[in-house]
């Protein structure tokens, strides 16, 4: 492993005090993250408004290291997932979405996940560990790089960002936190607040301290409108239940102090949780609260016996909820023909959870009882 520092890993702030250590100016952090990330240049002798002395002596100490994508596969509807290797056998995944002039890159956040819902692929897998800085914002970088720039290297190709990927962003808070700083950072990515979306199962103090440090846009991964329900599809719940979340959410809007709407997402999982009494539960349970719901037919994987329910049932659900005045969308499945939909992302994890080694046997003990 590199004993130099990595410059993709630091914020403007770390950069400054860097330099600082060095005997240098404070603005050279500007420059660094100019043409790291804005202009994509990872070959530190060609940042050639920095003195050929300085160049040199960042040449021995730093480098900008890059995350190593294994492979990429392009789907037939334009969605591209890149594997990406963050040593020691871990695999992640990551997602490009076109549509139009939009193009969303889904990023992870973890090797793995420790939340377990029931419905997830990545949750089956286990857990490894937390991403550092540079796993993460290294994600945008490589996907962002991926176009062609020789005509303009400032321009932006990526419209949007969401923390959507594998693991639960508010798991691994300040990495994450500081990676959406250089999203937002003009001299960087610069995407817009609303253009960049942390996507939670629930986790409360952390919404809560998220309001103290970032106002982007908040997506919550409800998928059932009671605790018993959701206790068993996103077991987290037993610790964070519906009232907890729904009140730090809505400390979490007032704080951002605009007109901010929260996307609640559900996955619809056949004869689960897609009745037209749930669908009631739900719309009486948001009743007042300014958001948005975006419906997810569940996404099969192998080790899953839930099903997907049919496009009468999906509708079904939306009229009510649309009947109820509530703006509901249904996400299109993108992506599935490479494993690359919500829920499918799998990568690969060095299990520190030993869950899917326990899961595996527990199989094994209801096959003998059957």
């Amino acid at each position: 492993m590199s004993l130099k520092k990595n410059l993709m890993g630091l914020t403007k702030e770390e950069l400054g005090d860097y330099f600082l250590s060095l005997g240098e100016k404070e603005y050279r952090a500007t420059q660094i993250i100019k043409w790291v990330h804005q202009k994509g240049v990872s070959d530190i002798s060609k940042m050639t408004d920095l003195s050929l002395e300085l160049r040199e002596r960042l040449v021995k100490e730093c480098e900008v290291r890059v995350p190593e994508v294994i492979y990429q596969a392009d789907s037939k509807d334009g969605t591209r997932k890149w594997v990406i290797s963050v040593g020691e056998g871990d695999l992640i995944e990551m997602v490009l979405i076109p549509e139009g002039k939009r193009a969303t890159l889904c990023i992870s956040s973890q090797v793995g996940c420790a939340i377990d819902c029931s419905f997830c692929a990545t949750g089956k897998q286990g857990f490894s560990r937390n991403l550092s800085l540079d796993e993460i914002i290294g994600q945008l970088w490589i996907a962002e790089n991926s176009f062609d720039k020789s005509k303009d290297i400032y321009k932006r190709n990526i419209s949007n960002v969401v923390m959507m990927g594998m693991g639960e962003p508010l798991n691994n808070f300040e990495p994450v936190v500081k990676a959406m700083g250089l999203m937002l950072d003009s001299n960087a990515y610069g995407l817009s607040k609303r253009r960049v979306t942390l996507s939670t199962s629930g986790l409360v103090p952390q919404i809560k301290e998220l309001s103290k440090h970032s106002d982007v846009s908040l997506t919550i991964s409800l998928h059932a409108p009671n605790d018993e329900l959701r206790n068993e599809l996103v077991p987290v719940n037993k610790k964070y239940p519906i009232k907890e979340l729904l009140q730090s959410v809505r400390l979490y809007v007032d704080k951002c102090n605009d007109s901010r709407v929260t996307t609640f997402e559900y996955i619809l999982i056949d004869r689960v949780n897609d009745s037209l009494k749930l669908a009631k539960e739900l719309a009486d349970l948001l009743l007042d609260f300014p958001c948005k719901i975006n419906l997810i037919p569940f996404n099969s994987f192998s080790e899953s016996s839930y099903k997907r329910p049919s496009n009468n049932r999906v509708k079904r659900f939306q009229e009510f909820l649309q009947s109820k005045g509530y703006v509901v969308t249904i996400r299109s499945t993108r992506g599935d023909d490479i494993m690359a939909a919500c829920g499918q992302l799998v990568g690969k994890v060095n299990d520190k959870t030993r869950r899917k080694e326990r899961n595996k046997k527990k199989e094994l003990i209801q096959v003998k009882s059957i």
